[in-house]
């Protein structure tokens, strides 16, 4: 897996994460799902450098002028219902992309142990088309490899890219073992590990919870 980790250099993507990790901040929900959501419109104008383009002759009001037009069909495919936020910034941009919902989630056993349940599904068929997997948390990389498996008969994508905010490096190793060699990772920040309970550290909390309520535990 190739990783491209924005946050090795300065940018003003440094504030919109210093903004979602604060304690102070963070819960502002109507600030942290606009600073995700802006997280996601960098990352895809990153991505955005390694996509195909046509060129094409347009009118101007004055003349003619050489443009370049994408050329690869995207669909991105969010999990939900974290992956909302990132998935609205990364349309902004690539706004002529489709869009697959995949529901995925933590059934806890115990306290420390759980399996990945992924619940509902909208997708379409991914034959040749570029694929885009955004979860903004890529804790233990156990929810994006259980999305992966229950989208991998709806066709073969030209290119896999996951888009991430924070992320884990024990749970980027396992994707790197577990998922396509080719496969794209763009991240903005990586964290060096989990806790006990699979929670990135020192991460921001529960991205889904804070910028849509606590979910009931029931």
């Amino acid at each position: 897996m190739q990783v491209h980790h924005l946050g090795h250099k300065h940018s003003i993507l440094h504030h919109f994460l210093a903004e979602i990790r604060d304690v102070t901040i963070q819960k502002d929900r109507m600030r942290f799902r606009r600073n995700i959501e802006r997280i996601g419109e960098v990352l895809s104008l990153e991505l955005s450098s390694t996509l195909n383009y046509s060129e094409k002759s347009i009118t101007t009001p004055l003349g003619q002028k050489k443009t370049f037009h994408l050329a690869d069909e995207i669909v991105v495919c969010s999990i939900l219902r974290a992956g909302l936020n990132l998935h609205q910034g990364i349309l902004n941009y690539l706004d002529r992309a489709d869009s697959s919902y995949v529901s995925a989630y933590r059934k806890h056993s115990s306290e420390v142990d759980f399996e990945i349940k992924v619940q509902y599904m909208a997708t379409q068929d991914f034959t040749d088309k570029i694929l885009i997997l955004a979860d903004p948390m890529l804790a233990t990389g156990r929810s994006l490899l259980a999305v992966y498996k229950a989208i991998e008969s709806l066709g073969k994508p030209k290119a896999i890219h996951i888009l991430s905010v924070i992320g884990a490096q024990p749970g980027i190793d396992f994707l790197d073992e577990q998922l396509p060699k080719q496969t794209h990772l763009w991240i903005a920040d990586i964290d060096p590990e989990l806790n006990e309970r699979g929670y990135i550290v020192p991460g921001l909390g529960d991205a889904g919870d804070l910028a849509y309520g606590e979910k009931s535990q029931k």
